[in-house]
């Protein structure tokens, strides 16, 4: 009998981007219309954690229900 190959999980490697001036604008821009974070997160194909840390860098505030 042949032995079976063992599958090694593959993690997804996470690909991070910088902020540029533009997404910096436009967050806040959302920030001022109180768009809800879900929303921004699937406008700028940006996880909600990350549009999180980045608004509290910033020192705004992210969300509708503030």
């Amino acid at each position: 009998m042949a032995k079976k190959a063992k599958k090694t999980a593959t993690k997804k490697k996470t690909v991070r981007r910088e902020y540029t001036k533009a997404d910096v604008k436009e967050l806040r821009a959302h920030s001022k219309a109180k768009t809800p974070v879900a929303k921004i997160a699937k406008l700028t194909k940006r996880s909600e954690g990350s549009l999180r840390q980045k608004a509290l860098k910033l020192g705004i505030r992210l969300g509708h229900k503030r």
